[in-house]
């Protein structure tokens, strides 16, 4: 064979390789973002928080500062998409602005809980509320029950959900986009008729009244605020900042993913422009969205209530049904249909949310195994040039949460680790406005220094207060982080 012969054989192996195809525009990557956010959280969260703040503006100042947060950590990450637009993402900048270690922290993390995690939990979340529709397809019917293991069906519901969804996006990035895509923008409008139902049809002035009556003083009647006051704290304004800032996990929770589309680097078109953009486009869009509806839930709905309550005037938003706020406000207009419409709207939501979150996680592990620290098989990609193997691990794992029962704890768990890593992240733009000046930037941190200072300073504070006010689920979170140290050096062996 001559050596034209060899170079046009290697060529030709070369390009049989399967390789990313950059296939995800714009739109898809900001439906991406937005779909992954919106899940089930802004329907129910709210009640939660209620309890806790026990007043209409703490009910809003919580949501507010969650989507500042979350703001500030999109225009900073958007500086580190653009400059390094590699599949992998978070991780990639992890490894680049302080060692491999670190990304793989993350991305052990990511795999043991975060990402399989919540995919357990929206799956589930899911089969939740098709069980309104159908009773005997919903999480309270059992159809294997030993001591206190049990199997329901909602819980074989959400499996075959992530199985069908994880063979889908097996075929291919394009059929992963289209289906985000479709369900993203329903779930959008579903949320949008939702506000302006809460804002104008379900409104009435007496409830607008009472909720404003005294917006800032329900804090310190709270049971939560009593068990700090006692326990940590004498002086009231803290005790009532310390309550807000534990009150604030669900609405992080509910607000989180928005940053997994960088792990799609590799799929998207001119990255260093679309990355940033869909970051801060899907992020605003989706806080926007959120504050919209817990303004629509406190026109709609007293914020106190009873537990005894039948109706939703009764029960209020801190009581509502199985903390179906967003269920209570259609309810009050429609109450024949307002369960079932909500059950629709909260199923088109899930099922978006999940099939974004199994679509982008893989390529995460993809980049972990391209280092050696992941399973090989990981790191390879199918004909259809998609990380398959990457998806059918993330599904097993996903499964094995979603029956041993154990995803809800796990998520409590990693909100913790999750804040770590964010602020781990900001403070790696720093590190590398140091050590690498001179890498090119197509887009910077708007607010530099201040505001990625500001990101991470209030990441801090949070986390500072979940270690006081939370500790039975912080601690365990950073507790499942350093599990990765040993697999770490185990892998770096191999």
């Amino acid at each position: 064979m001559t050596a034209a012969d060899q170079a046009t054989f290697s060529d030709h192996v070369a390009s049989a390789v399967p390789a990313f195809q950059r296939r995800i525009g714009l739109f898809d990557a900001t439906m991406l973002v937005a779909g992954a956010m919106i899940g089930s959280g802004i329907f129910i969260v709210s009640a939660d928080i209620a309890r806790d703040v026990g007043s209409s503006g703490w009910l809003l100042a919580v949501w507010a500062l969650a989507g500042a947060i979350t703001i500030l950590g999109a225009l900073s990450y958007a500086e580190l998409a653009a400059m390094m637009p590699h599949a992998g993402g978070q991780y990639i900048y992890l490894r680049e602005a302080y060692g491999p270690l670190w990304g793989f922290l993350y991305g052990w993390t990511l795999f043991l809980v975060i990402q399989t995690g919540t995919i357990a939990a929206v799956a589930v979340a899911f089969a939740k509320f098709l069980g309104v529709l159908i009773p005997v397809l919903g999480t309270n019917s059992y159809l294997l029950s030993l001591g206190d293991f049990k199997i329901s069906a909602g819980q074989c519901v959400a499996a075959a959900m992530i199985a069908g969804l994880t063979l889908v996006n097996c075929r291919g990035v394009s059929a992963g986009t289209w289906i985000q895509n479709i369900f993203t923008v329903a779930k959008t409008l579903a949320l949008i008729v939702l506000i302006v139902v809460g804002l104008w049809f379900a409104a009435d002035s007496e409830t607008i009244r009472a909720n404003w009556q005294e917006p800032w003083a329900g804090i310190y009647d709270t049971a939560r605020y009593e068990t700090i006051a006692q326990t940590l704290t004498a002086k009231p304004w803290l005790s009532a900042l310390m309550v807000a800032g534990g009150a604030m996990v669900g609405a992080l929770f509910s607000a989180d993913a928005w940053h997994n589309v960088t792990f799609t680097a590799g799929e998207t078109i001119n990255p260093q422009r679309n990355l940033p953009l869909s970051m801060v486009l899907g992020v605003g869009l989706v806080i926007g969205l959120y504050l919209l509806a817990n303004v629509a839930y406190l026109r709609a709905l007293p914020l106190h209530g009873s537990d005894s309550g039948i109706t939703p005037i009764e029960r209020g938003i801190d009581h509502a049904k199985d903390d179906r706020v967003g269920t209570a406000v259609l309810e009050k207009i429609a109450p024949r249909y307002g369960a079932p419409l909500m059950a629709i709207a909260i199923m088109i939501s899930t099922f978006g949310c999940l099939n974004g979150l199994i679509l982008m996680g893989p390529r995460l592990y993809y980049a972990m195994a391209q280092d050696r620290l992941f399973f090989a098989a990981a790191g390879e990609l199918s004909s259809r040039s998609v990380p398959a193997k990457g998806l059918l691990m993330q599904g097993a794992w996903s499964l094995l949460l979603v029956f041993s029962g154990t995803y809800s704890q796990l998520l409590d768990y990693v909100i913790f680790a999750a804040l770590l890593f964010y602020a781990l992240t900001v403070a790696g733009l720093f590190v590398l406005r140091r050590n690498r000046p001179q890498a090119e930037r197509p887009y910077r941190a708007l607010g530099y220094p201040w505001l990625p200072a500001a990101y991470i300073l209030l990441c801090s504070l949070i986390m500072l207060d979940l270690l006081i006010v939370k500790p039975m689920f912080t601690w365990p979170g950073l507790g499942i982080v350093l599990t990765g140290v040993p697999a770490y050096f185990l892998w770096r062996r191999r």
